[in-house]
């Protein structure tokens, strides 16, 4: 008679945390002090995990830090998907996505940063990863621009002598600028005129 084959047992302990709510937490902390002041007991108290075990699921520091920044990058890129939703008017979408720039620019808001920007400016030029990532997402920023500005054409919308693909480039300079600018807390109404008077330039 054959006996059975046992299943294998599954080596060492299952995880027993939340990898998506330690990344969150995680990105929280990096934002908040930047990649160089952020110590690894800033990250174990953050996502609540020892050492041993942030090592297991993470790599480490510098692998926890490109987690939450592929984070941050994915939750930017599916917020405009939505804002720049071909179902809807594409002159209603620009101005969506741009009124995010003005609610994330003004006043506390705009005092905490952007994180995206914060990384470019402390490791993209010395960091490979980190520099295709924050490319990578500047590209894919511009791209979603262009096909609204260019749904923005085809109805007959944009301003005469507007190419999309120019146009798109300026306004991610712009928003990014914002970015910075809005560390200095300005008011909405001050970033609101900004963005009237960019719009307007190429919308009628």
């Amino acid at each position: 008679m054959r006996q059975s084959t046992p299943a294998p047992l599954p080596r060492g302990r299952p995880r027993s945390f939340d990898m998506d709510a330690a990344v969150e937490r995680a990105m929280d902390v990096f934002w908040s002090r930047g990649y160089h002041a952020t110590a690894l007991p800033d990250l174990l108290r953050a996502t609540r995990l020892s050492r041993g075990s942030l090592y297991a699921a993470f790599g480490g520091k510098h692998s926890l830090f490109l987690r939450a920044l592929d984070r941050y990058i994915a939750g930017a890129l599916a917020r405009m998907d939505v804002e720049f939703d071909p179902r809807n008017d594409p002159v209603d979408g620009l101005r969506a996505y741009l009124a995010g720039y003005v609610d994330r620019t003004s006043g506390s808001n705009g005092r905490r940063g952007c994180l995206l920007v914060a990384t470019a400016m402390e490791l993209a030029g010395g960091d490979a990863e980190v520099g295709r990532r924050v490319a990578g997402f500047f590209k894919a920023m511009e791209a979603k621009v262009t096909n609204a500005l260019s749904r923005t054409k085809a109805a007959g919308r944009l301003a005469d002598g507007v190419e999309p693909a120019t146009a798109a480039r300026v306004l991610v300079c712009f928003v990014e600028g914002l970015r910075v600018v809005g560390k200095t807390a300005p008011t909405r109404t001050t970033s609101q005129a900004a963005v009237d008077a960019l719009i307007g330039r190429f919308v009628r």
